[in-house]
């Protein structure tokens, strides 16, 4: 009988699903939105049932365009971005808002100030940071409810990685990934799991028994149980169909390219994975530890390597706010990504690398992720006038991406800098997500960054990457590195220009001046 695997992506505005044969070919992918809620203060909540119904009907809809039997899909497998998921003592929604809002968003900074507490306790775990806790973490929000809610504090049942949500709602099992747990979390496996020490220095000794977190966590590619008769039914697949440990997103992406490149060093190899936000992953047979870089975490990719992980918070959603914020003087309507990106294509052809040189951007509109560490620094535009017309956003459209390329080759510097513990530098940087599907985008990061860039054959790479996983735990692929040869398939390569590179590198030299002078200015704006 033809085996099948299902695989689920939740990322920050929709789920999607698909059904992919053991080879990885995608042979359907559906997509169903999930809603956010923005409020002030930079937050940002979801309902977990929501985004439920909103996984099932994506799953639903990717088996039936797939055409295949339920029975034979093999295995099922989650990631999700890392938003935190509250559950009652009876396993009801935790009340953060109305419409059944128990989930706190992963780009969420409320926790600012409780980030700053886990700092300053200089644990061991705040190195496997960066330096610094950041508020998109699973602890500083924990901290904050107990600090800012005691009344849903005392309700508290459990708190858990939207990823690891899924598979617990989809088996029964309260079972939590390696990848959620030694990323987000105050868990390190090589260091005895969680650090009860960090937790009573803040006030959350309580932690793990109030949110019924397991003592340990379960590896990638490791299946946590079967589907449930109910949830089953909900997603249209057969009762007991196993179901993967889930992944974070982004880390799925990182082993959706590993089999790109198998001929060389996973250190050789970076991957970009560009969205919503943009994350620069590495993955290294030894720690690397590097200021303003989270990691390094072992076992979150592959079993016995460290994987580290760059990032910025805003970069999809910075180039959305450039076209959401644009006057339509001359437009009928905001116009979409690959229509700016079209005019874009003849404008470079006419003007080069020169097109829009008089505006610089920090493209920060959600503080500086990596390599400053940064929740609080914000975007800057500079040398923009007052032209309405399609070129002139498509000028600062492409700026902007210009601007997110010279953050990508910064964090790259830190991952590629002095490391102790003898790392070889990267050589390519394979690229997955939406924010670089075109080939303008692309070849722009390959001459920003100097690498060599990487696309695969597959149209979704981090549903492939998590496809990978559930044919480990299908028992489809012997192990992840076996299944990541047999399921990936390169398409391109593409090499950097050394002309643009060498225009690209004036563009950098601006931009490290202007976060210098964006720190003078905040440390002036702090004296006041």
């Amino acid at each position: 009988m033809t085996a099948y695997l299902c695989a689920v992506d939740v990322g920050t505005l929709s789920a999607r699903a698909g059904v992919f044969d053991t080879a990885g070919r995608m042979l359907s992918r559906a997509v169903a939105e999930i809603i956010v809620h923005d409020a002030p203060g930079q937050r940002a909540e979801y309902a977990s049932d929501q985004i439920w119904q909103a996984v099932c009907a994506a799953t639903r809809d990717a088996v039936a365009q797939a055409g295949v039997d339920p029975t034979t899909i093999r295995a099922l497998g989650f990631d999700a971005t890392c938003s935190l998921v509250l559950r009652d003592r009876d396993g009801a929604p935790l009340a953060l808002g109305p419409d059944g809002r128990d989930t706190i968003a992963w780009y969420d900074h409320r926790a600012h100030d409780e980030a700053l507490i886990c700092t300053a306790t200089g644990h061991r775990l705040i190195d496997h940071l960066g330096g610094a806790m950041s508020p998109e973490m699973q602890t500083p929000k924990l901290l904050w409810l107990k600090r800012h809610r005691p009344d849903l504090w005392s309700q508290l049942g459990s708190a858990r990685d939207l990823a690891d949500h899924l598979t617990s709602r989809a088996t029964g099992s309260p079972a939590a990934s390696a990848c959620s747990l030694a990323t987000k979390w105050p868990y390190l496996p090589e260091h005895g799991g969680w650090q009860r020490d960090f937790l009573a220095q803040i006030g959350l000794d309580d932690l793990t028994d109030r949110a019924a977190l397991p003592d340990h966590a379960i590896a990638v590619g490791q299946a946590i149980g079967g589907l449930t008769a109910q949830a089953a039914a909900d997603l249209g697949l057969a009762p007991g169909t196993p179901v993967a440990a889930g992944m974070i997103d982004a880390y799925a992406g990182a082993l959706g390219t590993l089999g790109l490149k198998p001929d060389t060093a996973p250190e050789q190899r970076l991957t970009l994975i560009a969205g919503t936000s943009n994350c620069i992953m590495a993955i290294t047979t030894r720690p690397l530890f590097a200021r303003g870089i989270w990691g390094p975490s072992l076992g979150t990719v592959l079993p016995g390597h460290w994987t580290s992980e760059g990032g910025q918070s805003a970069a999809g959603a910075a180039l959305d706010y450039v076209l959401d914020s644009w006057p339509l003087t001359e437009l009928d309507a905001r116009p979409d990504h690959n229509e700016v990106l079209g005019r874009i294509g003849v404008l470079l052809a006419e003007h080069g690398p020169a097109l829009g040189r008089e505006i610089d951007v920090l493209p920060d509109f959600n503080g500086n992720r990596s390599p400053l560490s940064d929740a609080t620094a914000r975007a800057v535009i500079s040398g923009l006038g007052l032209e309405r017309s399609f070129d002139a956003l498509c000028t600062l459209y492409w700026r902007t991406a210009v601007a997110l390329a010279l953050g990508v080759r910064q964090i790259i510097e830190h991952l590629n800098g002095p490391d102790p513990a003898g790392n070889r530098p990267a050589e390519t940087l394979a690229i997955a997500g939406g924010l670089a599907r075109t080939t303008i985008l692309k070849q722009l990061f390959a001459d920003v960054t100097g690498l060599k860039i990487l696309r695969s054959e597959a149209e979704d790479t981090v549903l492939l990457g998590t496809a990978i996983a559930a044919s480990v735990a299908g028992g489809v692929q012997p192990d992840l590195a076996s299944a990541a040869r047999a399921m990936t398939e390169l398409a391109t390569v593409l090499s950097p220009d050394p002309a643009r590179r060498a225009a690209f590198d004036r563009d950098y030299a601006v931009m490290l001046r202007l976060q210098a002078q964006r720190a003078e200015l905040a440390a002036l704006k702090a004296q006041r």
